[in-house]
């Protein structure tokens, strides 16, 4: 019998993970059920060799007795599996039309997902954060301040980070207090199905919003509802920060204090920067107004950076952060890998890590970040979004650009088109050691050399991580020549 209650165990219930993963989702699930004493099989359409670093993980976290008694089907899905099983926990990645589930929905069998069980066994307050740009890094910034405000505090209170950041907090749960606070990013596909929890963080941030992901959605429309259903649950207790520089943003519904933040003023409570300043910050929360030098403790380059800090500042000030634990927030955070990270220098030549960069949005703002001459790598799995605007600024702001994937003729044609184009495009590229050689080649002394693709990773690699690695390990190759 299945629980009907998050608090029951789940000892003897019959549950399938439906897709491995590779993002730590899938990996936190079999963990969770494992400890419960759940009979657990996962099933993933790929097979054990492309799944070698998740395999890996589980085996150095469970027991050679929890192993063993997970049954793996890899290579693809048993219909019978899907019959049989009394609970289904779903990869957010797969949608919900999915052959396999139908035949579960016709079976009765309920279907779940890691963040939902996370959400309905988690006791401490949240702050979610999506937006289809900057996410990653506002959630990580938001996580470094309030730790450093918790910290300073002496509670022994805890700041956790999880969600589609690749870190699952559920095999965690039973370690997080009701006093402590969780930050999570959260993507659409997650929040399509946390919608029908009605959930409701006690701090919601949403860091923009563009067409994105359409091969999932279908439709914008059904990809900005499940972006708000961050805000669609809120109660007058809980906070929404908005982007006041985004139309669309800002004028979603919400019933939680609307705060704001942008890189202009409008007057509005929240966090703003200064036009002609270029150190100080407005803050304007409740009854507390002043001038911060917030961008001299910010070390990320760039303007969409500044805005990700008002974004995690305002989040984390609204949770009862004072302007020290912002400033010891911002001056220690690590920057993620895969986020416009410095990788090195050869030859005078700077090589830049962005391959999370994987929306047109996001390369234009990393072209944008840089005033040297800008070699870039671009393009790359065609999710069906425009990409003229990214075209536009490739034509503008780039030096050359090696050009992959499914996108790089589309690219080339829109680069082409550009009546502002002086940028060398490269001939078709069939792997991306010739892609990174190229971009090489067309550089000098002084100039940056971005792998900001704009696109997703999935023709040529396994994910955005894949891409971002072989490039580190490519840099590493040229600095040991």
């Amino acid at each position: 019998m299945i629980p009907d209650h998050p608090q029951r165990d789940y000892r003897g219930v019959r549950v399938l993970v439906m897709g491995l993963g590779s993002f730590g989702g899938g990996l936190g699930a079999v963990k969770f059920f494992v400890g419960r004493g759940a009979i657990v099989t996962v099933t993933d359409t790929r097979p054990a060799e492309k799944l070698a670093e998740s395999l890996a993980e589980l085996r150095g976290s469970l027991s050679e007795r929890d192993l063993a008694a997970v049954e793996f089907k890899l290579g693809g899905h048993d219909d019978e599996d899907f019959r049989r099983a009394e609970l289904i926990v779903v990869n957010p990645g797969i949608r919900r039309d999915h052959a396999c589930l139908q035949i579960a929905r016709a079976a009765g069998v309920p279907l779940t997902s890691e963040m939902n069980l996370f959400w309905q066994w988690n006791r401490a307050p949240v702050v979610a954060v999506t937006g289809s740009n900057g996410k990653s890094t506002t959630t990580a910034l938001t996580h470094s301040i309030l730790s450093h405000h918790v910290q300073r505090e002496g509670s022994g209170r805890r700041c956790w980070l999880g969600g589609n950041i690749g870190i699952s907090l559920l095999p965690l749960v039973d370690e997080i207090a009701p006093n402590d606070v969780v930050v999570l990013e959260l993507s659409s596909f997650q929040l399509a199905d946390l919608d029908r929890l009605h959930v409701s963080p006690a701090v919601s941030i949403v860091t923009n919003f563009s067409p994105n992901h359409l091969d999932w959605h279908d439709e914008v429309a059904h990809y900005r509802w499940s972006k708000q259903t961050l805000l669609r649950w809120q109660e007058p207790s809980d906070a929404a920060v908005l982007n006041a520089d985004d139309a669309d943003v800002a004028s979603w519904p919400t019933c939680g204090e609307r705060l704001a933040f942008g890189l202009s003023d409008r007057g509005e409570p929240g966090l703003f920067a200064i036009t002609g300043d270029d150190e100080q910050v407005c803050v304007r929360l409740k009854q507390f107004e002043e001038r911060v030098p917030l961008r001299r403790w910010l070390k990320l380059p760039g303007r969409h950076n500044l805005a990700n800090a008002l974004a995690a500042t305002c989040a984390a000030m609204t949770l009862g952060a004072d302007l020290d634990a912002v400033r010891l927030g911002l001056e220690n955070y690590q920057p993620l890998p895969h986020r416009l990270q410095f990788v090195g220098e050869v030859a005078g030549r700077k090589f830049f890590n962005d391959s999370l960069a994987t929306t047109p949005e996001s390369a234009e703002v990393a072209l944008e970040a840089f005033t040297s001459p800008i070699v870039l790598l671009a393009g790359g799995y065609d999710k069906q979004v425009d990409l003229s605007q990214m075209a536009s600024a490739i034509a503008r702001r780039g030096k050359a650009v090696a050009l992959m994937g499914q996108t790089a003729a589309r690219l080339r044609e829109l680069i082409t088109q550009s009546p502002d184009n002086r940028c060398l495009l490269s001939g078709e590229l069939t792997s991306f050691q010739a892609a990174c050689e190229w971009a090489v080649a067309q550089s000098a002394p002084g100039d940056v050399v971005l792998l900001s693709p704009g696109c997703a990773s999935y023709d040529w690699f396994r994910n955005f991580a894949d891409r971002g690695q072989q490039f580190t390990e490519f840099v590493r190759s040229l600095e040991t020549a």
